[in-house]
C-alpha cells in the first residue's frame, strides 16, 4: 500500500517565487465526497490521473495514483462534483525536499499552501523563511474540502 505523508503550511510573503524551478497548471475534480475515501480526478501537463486517497489520519494517509489517457482525465473531469480546484503548482527546492506551492484560481483565489511530502511523520526538515502558519491537520485546507466549500466564501 502507498502511503502519503504531507505537511502544509500558509505562506508568510512571496519570496519563494524567486526559487521556482517550474510552474504548470492542474484542473482536479472529485467523483466522490465520503471521510473515509476521495476519488480525485486531475489534468496537468497534458496528462490525466486518477488518484483514489484513504482517510486522513494525522498527517498521512493512503494513496494510489495512476496516469491515465488524456482524452478520458477530460471526460471525468466533466462529471466530477463542481466546482473544479484549479491552481497553478510551483516547484521549489530547499535541500533534499521539493515544496509544491499551489496557487488557487477561480472560487479559491486568494489562498497559495506550501506542501512537502516527507517519509515518516518524524522526519526532519528545514522550514523556509517564508512558510506561515501550519494547516496540515485542518481540514479546510484540504483540496477536496475546498471543492465544495470554496476560500472565498468563508
Amino acid at each position: 500500500m502507498a502511503t502519503e505523508i504531507e505537511r502544509k503550511f500558509l505562506l508568510k510573503n512571496d519570496n519563494w517565487k524567486k526559487e521556482v524551478l517550474e510552474s504548470f497548471a492542474i484542473k482536479q475534480g472529485y467523483l466522490n465526497h465520503d471521510k473515509n475515501r476521495t476519488v480525485r480526478v486531475r489534468l496537468t501537463n497534458k496528462k490525466g490521473f486518477i488518484t483514489i486517497k484513504g482517510k486522513t489520519e494525522g498527517i498521512s494517509r493512503s494513496e494510489f495514483e495512476y496516469e491515465i489517457p488524456l482524452e478520458d482525465a477530460i471526460s471525468l473531469l466533466k462529471i466530477c462534483r463542481k466546482p473544479l480546484i484549479e491552481k497553478v503548482r510551483s516547484l521549489v527546492k530547499k535541500e533534499n525536499h521539493i515544496w509544491e506551492i499551489d496557487e488557487f484560481e477561480g472560487d479559491n483565489l486568494g489562498l497559495t499552501i506550501a506542501e512537502i511530502e516527507i517519509t515518516n511523520k518524524n522526519e526532519d526538515f528545514s522550514k523556509p523563511q517564508w512558510l506561515g502558519e501550519e494547516v496540515s491537520e485542518d481540514t479546510r485546507y484540504f483540496n477536496s474540502y475546498l471543492s465544495q466549500h470554496p476560500f472565498n466564501s468563508w
